[in-house]
C-alpha cells in the first residue's frame, strides 16, 4: 500500500510540473512574430561569449554607476508597474507597453514596434523575482526598438523607471541566444530568491513560411542599484 501511495503522489507531482511548464511555455517561450508580413532582414545574433567569462576582455563601460555594481545585489523593491527601460549600452530608451497572453495563451508583442513591453502577469522590474521585457527587432523591414540587444554584454547597465518614482538599475549577467523551438522557459520564468530581469527579442534568419524568426535572444540581468 505504501508503495502505491507512493506511486500515485509522484505522478500527481508530475502531472502538476508538466502542467506548469507548458502554461510558462505558452507564456514566454512561444512569441508570434506576424508583424513581419512577407520577407524581413536577418536579425542580429550573439557572435561571441557574453556570459561572465567575457567580462574580463569587454570593452569598458562608460556608465561608472553599474560597473561599481556589477557583482553586488540589491534588495529588492515592492510591487510597482514599470512606465520605461533605458539601455545606454544600445542607444535604448523606452516607455513601456502591458504585455498580457492572447487567446492561444501566447504572450503577446508590442503594438507599436518602437516600444518594448512589460509582461504583466510577471514580477514588476526590481519586484523580486523574474521580470520580463521583450520587444520587436525589425518590423516591416526597418530596425524597431530591441534590434541591438545582442549586443549588449555582461556588466551592463539597464535601467526600469516605475510607478512608485523609484527607479531600478540591473546589471547584465549573460546574453544568450535560443532557437524558438528550445527556448528556456525554466531558466526566464523559475522562481529566484532575488529580483531579477529578461529582455526578450528574436534573432537569426526570418522564415516567410512560419512568418517568425528561427530564434530568441534572452538577455539576464540582476538588480544591482535602486533609488
Amino acid at each position: 500500500m505504501n508503495h502505491r501511495l507512493s506511486r500515485r503522489s509522484v505522478l500527481l507531482v508530475t502531472v502538476a510540473v508538466v502542467a506548469v511548464l507548458s502554461t510558462a511555455v505558452m507564456a514566454l517561450g512561444l512569441w508570434r512574430d506576424g508583424a513581419e508580413s512577407h520577407t524581413a532582414p536577418p536579425a542580429p545574433s550573439v557572435t561571441a561569449p557574453t556570459g561572465p567569462e567575457a567580462t574580463a576582455t569587454r570593452t569598458p563601460s562608460t556608465d561608472s554607476q553599474h560597473d561599481a555594481d556589477h557583482g553586488r545585489t540589491a534588495t529588492a523593491l515592492d510591487r510597482s508597474a514599470p512606465t520605461k527601460v533605458t539601455i545606454p549600452a544600445i542607444g535604448v530608451s523606452s516607455a513601456l507597453e502591458g504585455l498580457g497572453l492572447d487567446r492561444d495563451g501566447v504572450m503577446e508583442t508590442p503594438q507599436d514596434p518602437d516600444l518594448a513591453g512589460w509582461y504583466t502577469p510577471g514580477p514588476t522590474p526590481g519586484q523580486q523575482g523574474p521580470a520580463v521585457i521583450a520587444g520587436h527587432v525589425t518590423w516591416n523591414g526597418d530596425q524597431s526598438v530591441f534590434y541591438r540587444l545582442a549586443e549588449l554584454t555582461a556588466g551592463e547597465a539597464v535601467t526600469v523607471t516605475r510607478k512608485d518614482g523609484r527607479t531600478a538599475t540591473f546589471t547584465v549577467d549573460r546574453v544568450e541566444q535560443y532557437p524558438k523551438d528550445e527556448f528556456p522557459t525554466v531558466d526566464v520564468y523559475r522562481n529566484i530568491d532575488q529580483a531579477g530581469l529578461r529582455l526578450i527579442t528574436c534573432a537569426g534568419d526570418y522564415s516567410t513560411t512560419e512568418r517568425r524568426y528561427a530564434d530568441n535572444i534572452v538577455v539576464y540581468a540582476t538588480l544591482s542599484h535602486t533609488e
